[in-house]
C-alpha cells in the first residue's frame, strides 16, 4: 500500500513529513483542514503554528513523541485538533489530527460554569461578611439596625440555599437522564395539585391563575421531576407577568382536542404579561441566563430554573418550546411522549 493509501484508510487528517522535511503524503481529511496541494512542501509552509513545527522538529531530533494543539476556524466556529507526532522507522514523522472541538466546548462550559456559580454565591456571601462586620462594629448597640441588617443575611442565606438546592436538583437530574421513567401518573391531577399549591403565591403577585385540562391525562413520567417542571414554569409566570396578569396551565393530547397535531401530551404554560424579546429566546434554558439580572435576583431566581426543566423534559424524550411576543404575553410549549 502507498503512503497516500494508508494514510486514506486512517479515520482523522494526517500527512507524512519525510526526513528531509517535505511532505509525502496527505490524506484528503489533512488538505481540507491545511488546504490543496500539500505533497512536496517544506511542513513549515504548511503547518505554521509554532507548538505543532516545534512539536515536529523535536521528534526529528530525537524520534520522542509528542502531542501539540492545532487552532483554527472553520468558518463557523474556532476548533481545536489535538496533534499527534510519531517517527515512523523507515518512512520519516507521521502527524496526525484529531478533532478534540466538542471536547473543548465541553470544557470551556464548564469552567463558564464554575464561574457563573462562584460569582452567584460570592455576591451574598460578600453582604453577608459586610453585615457580619458591621453588627460587629458600629451597629453591635443599634437594635434597630440589628434588625434590619439580620433581615437582610436571612435573606441572602436563603438566595445561596436555593441556589444550592437547584444545584443539586440539576446534578441529580442529568445524572438520571439517560434513563426514561416507566412509572405511569396522571398528569391531570399533577396540574390542578400544582395550581392548587401556588394559588397563594398567585394571589400575592395579583395574578390570577387557571387550568385547563381533560378529566384525566395518564403518561409515563417521573411525577416529582414533573411536578418540578410545572412549578419552575408556572412560578416564573406569576413572578415576571405583572398584576393584574392572567396565568393558565393547559394540557392537550391527541383525541382530546382535534388540532393537535402531535402524537403527545402538550402542557402549555401561558401568561398575559409585558412578553420577552424574541432576540432572548433561544438562549432561556441556558444556566445562569437572564433576561433582566436585576430584575431576577431581586425575584429570587436563580438563574437554573430553565435549565432543570430542559433536562427533565429531555430525560422523559419530550421537547421543550417558547413562544413570545412583546406586550402580548409568553407561552411554553412542553410536548411529552404518552
Amino acid at each position: 500500500m502507498t503512503p497516500t493509501g494508508f494514510l486514506e484508510a486512517l479515520p482523522i487528517a494526517a500527512l507524512l513529513i519525510r526526513r528531509d522535511e517535505r511532505i509525502e503524503a496527505a490524506n484528503a481529511l489533512a488538505q481540507n483542514l491545511l488546504g490543496k496541494g500539500l505533497m512536496g512542501r517544506h511542513f513549515i509552509t504548511a503547518l505554521r503554528q509554532p507548538a505543532v513545527l516545534d512539536a515536529v522538529e523535536s521528534v526529528m531530533r530525537d524520534g520522542k513523541p509528542k502531542d501539540a494543539r492545532y487552532l483554527t476556524n472553520d468558518g463557523q466556529q474556532d476548533t481545536t485538533f489535538r496533534v499527534s507526532v510519531r517517527a515512523v522507522p523507515g518512512s520519516g514523522i507521521l502527524v496526525s489530527f484529531e478533532d478534540e472541538t466538542t471536547l473543548e466546548r465541553a470544557m470551556q462550559m464548564r469552567r463558564d460554569f464554575v464561574a457563573n456559580v462562584s460569582h452567584e454565591l460570592k455576591t451574598p456571601l460578600t453582604a453577608l461578611i459586610s453585615f457580619i462586620e458591621t453588627l460587629r462594629g458600629p451597629a453591635r448597640d443599634d437594635a434597630a439596625a440589628r434588625d434590619r441588617f439580620l433581615n437582610v443575611m436571612g435573606a441572602e442565606a436563603e438566595r445561596m440555599n436555593r441556589l444550592i438546592a437547584d444545584l443539586l436538583s440539576l446534578s441529580r437530574v442529568e445524572a438520571e437522564e439517560r434513563v426514561r421513567p416507566t412509572a405511569r401518573l396522571d398528569l391531570a391531577s399533577l396540574v390542578k395539585s400544582v395550581a392548587l399549591g401556588l394559588s397563594r403565591i398567585a394571589e400575592d403577585a395579583g395574578v390570577e391563575i387557571a387550568t385547563d385540562t381533560p378529566p384525566e391525562v395518564e403518561i409515563r413520567g417521573d411525577s416529582d421531576q414533573l411536578r418540578q417542571v410545572l412549578v419552575n414554569l408556572t412560578e416564573n409566570a406569576i413572578k415576571y407577568a405583572g398584576k393584574g396578569a392572567r396565568v393558565t396551565i393547559t394540557v392537550t393530547h391527541p383525541g382530546y382536542e382535534a388540532p393537535v397535531r402531535d402524537e403527545g401530551v402538550r402542557i402549555v404554560v401561558s401568561d398575559t404579561g409585558a412578553g420577552i424579546d424574541p432576540v432572548h429566546l433561544p438562549r432561556l434554558t441556558e444556566r445562569f441566563y437572564r433576561v433582566d439580572s436585576d430584575r431576577s435576583r431581586e425575584k429570587g431566581g436563580t438563574g437554573l430554573g430553565l435549565a432543570i426543566v430542559k433536562h427533565i423534559v429531555n430525560r422523559h424524550r419530550g421537547r421543550i418550546r417558547v413562544d413570545s411576543t412583546p406586550g402580548e404575553g409568553t407561552e411554553v410549549t412542553v410536548i411529552l411522549p404518552r
